[in-house]
């Protein structure tokens, strides 16, 4: 339950700094909250808040979504070449701002850690006067920062969070999420995996302890011992561990033939290059090739853990190697403002930035519960996904999902995932009830 608390004193008495970048101050008066809502642009401005890991084990993440959401502004406001404006099914934003007004930002460092991220989430509300604010590369603290947005009255688009939980238990009203989830990834996943390792498996767990560790590792043992799989053991390491070796030891002796590795960013590199030094892939266990799974890929992730991925099968929400015209019209954009293509991480979260202006645009208003409706149902393309949809029961997007594997030959230090499956989307979605929580009424922060 969220301390947090905006009091009209602290308010008034806040003068709305700008942060990072364009800043234009926005005054707090009593007229801006009889206008019924938290934080309504008054002037030429409206302020975005981006609130990511710029320190921490998932600070490249982090550096890759906060160059998308600038990336995104520009486009939003008109500049550079449009970007995904120019695929978008939506033709609601003109390249003039949204609602009259050009787009500014301010940025926070989350850390990693969800004190943090709830600090910075904080300050950017309350004195910078965000409207909105998105990002996060831990689904522990997307889940922290978007029940502080929904007690404090401002919409949180998600940016990467794989956990269940943020969309299903854990889910707000305000909250939005564009990425997917662990248990479309173990629709999808299980499988490729039977198709590759059969049904008379024995996995090994290794698990970040923390909210998306435990919902990925449920999913992957839900999915696969379905298939005939069985589990050796799930053992639980700390977010940001470093050193895995007291781990991988006793996968050795285990008397499995398959190590799951439910880490992500640092870790993942760590723990993947550790097990393929302790010589897993090159044993031979109950008469099976020993086999690695990393079920949640990014390509900052591969390209970081290097020759070790080849050959290795994961789940990833969009890859820069797509060749749909948006995401292409992403990758030329990017590539062209920073010299190398962007990041699952940095894709769904250009992808939020957008979406969220859209539907102010097409709601005619920042006021949450206006803007939440506008993407409630929402069903749109030309975002790299193919057609999607902001399902309206728990705010979910739901697309295709790509199955990839470490490439055995790559061509450059980028080219290291290659897709091998598309998932249709009726294969990984599932009824919003299963994954629990309520959604709750919208707060516009009155």
């Amino acid at each position: 339950m969220s301390e947090f608390k905006i009091t009209r004193r602290g308010l008034l008495q806040s003068t709305a700094a700008a942060g990072a970048v364009l800043a234009a101050p926005t005054i707090f008066s009593s007229k801006a909250f009889a206008a019924g809502y938290l934080n309504e642009p008054k002037g030429k401005t409206v302020t975005f808040g981006f609130n990511v890991p710029q320190t921490g084990a998932y600070a490249d993440e982090g550096a890759d979504e906060l160059r998308a959401y600038q990336l995104a502004v520009e486009h939003i406001n008109g500049e550079g070449d449009g970007g995904m404006l120019n695929t978008f099914s939506s033709k609601a934003l003109k390249g003039n701002g949204v609602n009259g007004k050009k787009v500014v930002y301010v940025t926070g460092d989350t850390q990693t850690k969800s004190d943090a991220a709830r600090a910075s989430a904080k300050r950017m509300i309350e004195k910078d006067g965000a409207i909105m604010i998105t990002g996060g590369s831990s689904s522990g603290v997307a889940i922290a920062v978007q029940g502080l947005c929904q007690d404090a009255g401002v919409i949180f688009m998600a940016g990467l969070t794989h956990s269940n939980d943020t969309t299903g238990k854990d889910k707000r009203a305000n909250g939005f999420r564009h990425f997917f989830n662990t248990e479309m990834t173990g629709a999808a996943l299980a499988p490729v995996l039977k198709k590759n390792f059969g049904s008379d498996r024995v996995a090994y767990h290794l698990t970040a302890d923390y909210t998306w560790g435990w919902s990925q590792e449920g999913s992957i043992k839900k999915y696969t011992e379905e298939l005939g799989w069985k589990t050796a053991a799930a053992v639980r390491t700390p977010l940001g561990a470093g050193d895995f070796s007291q781990y991988i030891t006793p996968v050795l002796n285990s008397g499995a033939d398959v190590l799951v590795l439910n880490h992500y960013g640092r870790d993942m590199v760590n723990s993947l290059t550790q097990a393929v030094q302790f010589g897993l892939r090159d044993k031979q266990v109950n008469g099976k090739d020993f086999a690695i799974v990393v079920p949640l890929y990014s390509r900052l992730m591969a390209q970081g853990a290097g020759e070790n991925v080849k050959g290795i099968f994961g789940s990833t929400n969009w890859h820069w190697s797509l060749q749909d015209e948006g995401s292409q019209a992403f990758v030329k954009s990017f590539g062209k403002k920073y010299g190398f293509p962007p990041s699952q991480a940095a894709h769904t979260t250009y992808c939020q930035a957008i979406l969220y202006a859209d539907a102010c645009q097409r709601a005619g208003t920042f006021r949450p519960s206006g803007v939440g409706k506008a993407l409630e149902g929402f069903k749109f393309d030309g975002l790299g996904n193919g057609p999607t949809e902001y399902r309206a029961e728990d705010h979910q997007c739901f697309k295709d999902v790509l199955v990839v594997k470490g490439k055995e030959n790559p061509t450059s230090k980028f080219d290291v995932l290659e897709v091998v499956e598309v998932t249709p989307r009726a294969q990984v979605e599932y009824p919003a009830s299963l994954l629990g929580g309520e959604l709750g009424p919208y707060n516009d922060g009155k």
